[in-house]
């Protein structure tokens, strides 16, 4: 079944969201295979709590298999049937909600794609800023928002069934958004696992050669193993508002959107700022001891964001990216688990496409949508990916430059840090003096002069440091040249070696 998805894989307009551009890419297939046992490999599996698609939208497959029907999608669009879904929705996604709302009125075709929930998500993500009480619906949402005294049950659960409608395009989103793990997506787990090492095992092994490692029994002593659960988060964190996209929420208030809400890309609360919000946070956790060497830290106060409490249901989570400023992370899972899927900065993922400058990246839409469309393809390479489950109570080392995917299969809790060690600081340097710095450094107002001030601060606080470093890095360089007779000789066996 997947490899009758690939190939029916249909063009899509690129969307560009800040420095990442995602990319849709839908696949011809019918509800009817989706749902087949879970034993069939090639096939997909639904939740079974899932419901049907709000309006009735089918796949374009199935079309193809009843050819006495005719597809109303397109006569209910009159002339503009001939634009993409993708395009139709990106110009409807210029209209404000009153727009929405009449031209809903004028088809069942323009009701479907009016009432698509990415559109509402939008207009509540753009317009109410101050927070929000998800309702069920991102309709619901809005329109409970802006007219207190409408009743939105209606909005909420209601929505009509358009007969012969089908999309590609909006057929996905529902089935990304309900679709299962597969078996075979969670199975290969090829990290290595360390416990009880000391820092120059992991020094010498790991962070050296930048290799990734999932670290055991570092964490133990944490107050915030013990006490993290919902209930003792929102008492401890009361009225205060943390960072869930653009806009700000009560703790409370998210956990109520994440318990209500079924979508493909969940919203994913990530707050930089959580230890200086409430300090207890910052009290019941510590850095483990491996990653205690931080350089960032000469910039006090001026330092970029480098810590992150993250929490979201399942199927949130973070598509490919490289972390901000060439800096390694650690991340310690606190509650839940989460699928890991690494590359080595040597090799782009499968799917994604970093701009030449690396200021921009073209991926699928959803991370199930990766796994859905590319992850098979990882099976053949020669380089395949680190994976693996990072449990409660375990922490994964995420070495500079890695591509890596996160998504949580269950509620999850976490910490995570980026840091910089003298084994990295070069290259952090070198990334902070690139000629587009200016869009390439995140987590700072001044990105500009981030690498001259942290450079000062280095030479300040250890003098001569840069200059050693440098010598080191040198002298490993020289040591990977090949001498003249070394590269027309084969050591080996003592003959020449022609390399014409």
């Amino acid at each position: 079944m997947r490899s009758m998805a690939m190939r029916n894989l249909l063009s899509s307009v690129s969307v560009k969201r800040k420095t990442k551009k995602r990319m849709r890419k839908c696949t011809s297939i019918t509800k009817h295979r989706l749902v087949e046992e879970e034993d069939d490999e090639e096939g997909f599996s639904i939740k079974s709590s899932a419901p049907s698609h709000t309006h009735g939208v089918q796949p374009l497959g199935n079309l193809y298999l009843n050819p006495a029907s005719t597809n109303s999608r397109d006569t209910g669009l009159g002339n503009l049937h001939t634009l993409s879904d993708e395009l139709l929705l990106d110009i409807l996604g210029l209209l404000d909600s009153t727009s929405l709302g009449v031209l809903a009125t004028v088809s069942k075709s323009f009701y479907v794609f009016t009432n698509h929930e990415p559109l509402w998500k939008n207009l509540v993500l753009e317009n109410l800023l101050g927070g929000f009480h998800f309702k069920g619906s991102w309709k619901s949402t809005y329109v409970a928002a802006s007219y207190p005294s409408f009743d939105t049950s209606a909005v909420a659960h209601g929505g009509f069934k358009v007969r012969d409608f089908y999309s590609d395009y909006l057929f996905q989103s529902w089935l990304c958004a309900n679709l299962e793990m597969k078996p075979e997506w969670l199975e290969r787990d090829n990290v290595v696992r360390k416990r009880g090492i000391s820092v120059q095992e992991f020094v010498l092994n790991f962070e050296e050669p930048n290799k990734p490692v999932l670290l055991e029994g570092c964490i133990d002593n944490w107050g915030a193993l013990r006490n993290w659960d919902r209930d003792y988060l929102v008492r401890l964190c009361g009225d205060v508002k943390f960072s869930v996209g653009p806009v700000e929420m009560k703790l409370g208030d998210y956990f109520v959107y994440s318990d209500k809400v079924r979508e493909e890309r969940p919203l994913y609360l990530f707050d930089p700022k959580f230890a200086e919000k409430v300090p207890k946070l910052g009290d019941e956790y510590e850095v483990p001891v491996y990653f205690r060497e931080d350089l960032f830290g000469v910039l006090g106060s001026e330092r970029p964001d480098y810590r992150w409490i993250i929490i979201g249901p399942a199927g949130s989570g973070s598509s490919f990216h490289v972390d901000p400023n060439s800096t390694s992370a650690w991340n310690a899972v606190i509650k839940g688990s989460k699928k890991w899927v690494l590359f080595p900065p040597d090799v782009i993922p499968p799917g994604v496409h970093p701009s030449p400058d690396g200021a921009e990246v073209a991926s699928p839409v959803s991370i199930i949508e990766w796994f859905m469309n590319f992850y098979g393809a990882t099976k053949n390479w020669k380089k395949k990916p680190i994976e693996c489950i990072c449990k409660a109570g375990e922490v994964i080392f995420v070495p500079s430059g890695w591509w890596h995917l996160v998504i949580n299969l269950e509620e999850s809790i976490a910490i995570t840090q980026n840091y910089v060690s003298r084994r990295n600081l070069l290259n952090v340097l070198d990334f902070l003096k690139r000629p587009n710095a200016s869009t390439l450094v995140s987590g700072t107002r001044d990105r500009v002069n981030l690498h001259d001030k942290f450079k000062n601060a280095i030479e300040a606080s250890f003098p001569g440091e840069i200059d050693e470093l440098t010598r080191k890095e040198d002298r490993k360089n020289q040591q990977r040249k090949l001498s003249f007779w070394d590269s027309v000789t084969d050591a080996n066996v003592g003959a020449f070696k022609f390399s014409f």
